[in-house]
């Protein structure tokens, strides 16, 4: 079966090539939503100290600049974007770049420790994924002034709507949070963010979105920080963290499926990034990587946002050689790896 799976993905992998060759995206339009994963820069224009828009963020990019990507380099929405024959990257919907013909191909509304649960993000002054919705109606109506209303229908049907959101609600919030762990029980948040994901693909389809792809729970037992934080002095991922990721999926995959069957016409992918992150950490050597365990930048135990900044001491001279750029984020090496593992799973968004 894994034979035959190869090589079907390596077949599409062809057909995407040659179709890219040929210099046309294979959809129209990429459309990005959620978190810290996937910001390319909106919260540098907020009031809020979740900002990645300083070094060492942003060396090994193409610019050698921060951008505020909380990443050494590329994420993977960027890898994706390229492999889907794009020649530019969805814009910060907050930044100056996000004007005219621009956002045409696509808009970033995403925000670092924005959540499922909008409480997460007002935590932080970030944007709520309710707010990304409201500015992404806004977007939508410059694209209807700019290519008129068939176009733009056109443009939303065929553009591919990425969600990448979780992860901070728990992480950022429901762990160290006693007044949320006093009302909730794990399995009842997750139905709460199930709640919140549900009404926002509803509400995306009602504007119009048919291809929509969303990422899992990583494996949150075993980012850096999380070890540092709730790994009680073990240099181990913390299993019960990884249990609550599992449960997460379930409902995730599950909710997902009963959308599927609701809403006619819909093509909605779960990303499994569980499972490959996972594999690249127990693993590092058998995808060319050599640290899995610590971050590059400062420890690598901790430092993320404001603690991880050109006077981290300790910052890793290669980041290629590590799994995590910093205590919550993957390097660029790593996003490189996930991006290839998301196109395998998202055939049929493209399709």
């Amino acid at each position: 079966m894994g034979n035959a799976n190869s090589f079907w993905a390596t077949f599409f992998l062809l057909v995407l090539v040659a179709s890219v060759a040929r210099g046309d995206p294979l959809v129209p339009a990429l459309i990005i939503f959620g978190d810290s994963v996937v910001d390319v820069g909106n919260n540098n224009n907020l009031t809020t100290l979740i900002k990645a828009n300083f070094l060492p963020y942003g060396r090994d990019y193409v610019t050698h600049r921060p951008t505020g990507r909380f990443c050494n380099g590329k994420l993977a929405t960027d890898f994706t974007a390229e492999y889907l024959g794009f020649t530019t990257y969805p814009p910060a919907y907050l930044s100056p770049d996000a004007s005219g013909r621009n956002i045409l191909t696509g808009a970033n509304f995403a925000s670092a420790a924005s959540g499922l649960y909008d409480g997460t993000a007002q935590s932080y002054s970030s944007i709520s994924l309710t707010r990304q919705l409201s500015y992404y109606r806004d977007y939508q109506m410059k694209v209807v002034n700019m290519a008129g209303q068939a176009r733009a229908n056109d443009i939303f049907s065929g553009a591919i709507h990425l969600l990448s959101a979780g992860s901070s609600d728990f992480i950022q919030n429901y762990y160290i949070n006693p007044v949320l762990r006093g009302l909730y029980s794990v399995d009842r948040f997750s139905d709460l963010l199930m709640s919140s994901y549900s009404s926002f693909i509803q509400n995306l389809y009602g504007l119009g979105a048919r291809r929509i792809g969303v990422t899992s729970l990583p494996p949150t037992g075993c980012l850096p920080a999380a070890i540092t934080l709730f790994g009680a002095g073990s240099n181990q991922c913390v299993e019960s963290l990884n249990q609550d990721a599992i449960l997460f999926n379930d409902k995730l995959n599950s909710t997902s499926q009963g959308l599927v069957q609701k809403l006619p016409g819909l093509k909605l992918v779960v990303f499994d990034i569980y499972q490959p992150l996972l594999d690249m950490i127990r693993k590092p050597s058998d995808n060319g990587f050599f640290e899995s365990r610590r971050a590059c930048c400062g420890t690598g135990t901790l430092e993320t946002s404001v603690l991880c900044n050109d006077r981290s001491v300790g910052t890793c001279s290669n980041a290629t050689e590590y799994v995590f750029w910093d205590g919550f984020h993957p390097s660029e090496a790593a996003n490189q790896v996930l991006a290839g593992d998301l196109l395998q799973q998202g055939f049929d968004l493209i399709s």
